[in-house]
């Protein structure tokens, strides 16, 4: 029996990596590392799986918004940043036996045709309930319902 396709946001700051450098990465695959929320990390542990898709959106950045589409091709498994001692997102307290935190590896699918900005998703009355769009949600995970995403993509023109 078939699971059904989860949706997702997961926010990246373009100086870090940018939806256009995924692409040119060795399989235009990307891991995901040093996620220090609870809730997000819940979301990565407890909701995300292999074959989902995410919005790549870039954040923290003079014009924020959704670039493109990427697959979520393997999902909920131990940040090894959080054990590394040399790693900016070292965790003292996580074990092998008890992680506290979780990586998943996205893969480019698709660039949206225009670019999706912040303020255009805001300005969407069929978004207004879009995590996003909120007022205080800064959460670097976000589930994105179907009806979401097929409006977002329609905005992107996918």
């Amino acid at each position: 029996m078939a699971k059904d396709t989860n949706y997702w946001l997961v926010k990246c700051e373009p100086h870090e990596t940018s939806f256009d450098d995924l692409k040119v990465r060795p399989k235009r695959t990307g891991y995901w590392r040093g996620v220090r929320n609870y809730q997000a990390r819940n979301f990565i542990r407890d909701g995300m799986n292999k074959g989902d898709l995410a919005f790549f959106y870039h954040s923290n950045c003079d014009e924020p918004g959704v670039a493109g589409i990427a697959d979520i091709v393997k999902a909920g498994y131990p940040d090894p940043s959080q054990f590394d001692k040399k790693h900016r997102y070292y965790d003292e307290k996580a074990t092998d036996d008890n992680p506290r935190w979780f990586s998943f590896d996205v893969k480019w699918k698709k660039k949206f045709k225009s670019f999706v900005h912040l303020a255009d998703l805001k300005g969407n009355k069929k978004l207004n309930d879009m995590k996003v769009v909120q007022r205080g949600q800064r959460l670097s995970i976000q589930p994105v319902t179907k009806k979401e995403f097929d409006e977002v993509c329609k905005m992107g023109g996918v």
